[in-house]
């Protein structure tokens, strides 16, 4: 009886844990391993941060440095930063300019789907800016159009980290 006690005690315990922590903002993306003893006080932390992928996925397969930005929003979010708090801008060039296609454009040219479509769509609509180099777009012969509906053409890759970081945006090593 005490270990059937014990062990109902610890099954609360844990399900008491998973139900306190929140639901991940960005659904199906963005995993990440809860830290419980990080040294950062992240209660009143405000992020405005770029990100720049230039690497394209395989076709077909969603691109994981984008996911990043997912990982970023969720792990903060999960240990106490508002998501108001959070501002991300993507910058995206080269092989990785394709990846911001509408799925009808990205199947025309690949036959495949394209599996980064969603999480350019919910990044979109969770604080998240969304530019494609125009230098690589036209290389790629990727027309403003074709993007996912909230992608901006910018002129470069360069001038859009030059006037996001005019706005106060720092640029994430990773």
């Amino acid at each position: 009886m005490k270990t059937l006690l014990i062990g109902s005690s610890l099954l609360l315990a844990s399900f008491s844990t998973l139900a306190a922590e929140p639901a991940p903002v960005i659904k199906d993306y963005g995993y990440f391993y809860n830290v419980p003893e990080h040294v950062s006080d992240l209660n009143q932390a405000q992020f405005k941060i770029a990100f720049d992928v230039g690497k394209g996925a395989e076709k077909g397969v969603q691109n994981n440095h984008i996911n990043s930005l997912a990982r970023f929003i969720n792990m903060h979010v999960a240990h106490g930063v508002k998501p108001g708090n959070i501002q991300l801008a993507l910058v995206v060039h080269g092989g990785a300019s394709v990846d911001v296609l509408k799925n009808s454009d990205y199947k025309a040219r690949f036959e495949k789907d394209n599996k980064t479509e969603s999480l350019i769509k919910q990044l979109l609509a969770n604080n998240t800016q969304v530019y494609v180099c125009g230098q690589s777009a036209m290389h790629m012969k990727v027309a403003a159009d074709q993007l996912i509906p909230g992608v901006k053409m910018a002129l470069s890759a360069m001038t859009a980290h030059a006037q996001l970081q005019q706005q106060g945006y720092t640029l994430n090593p990773f």
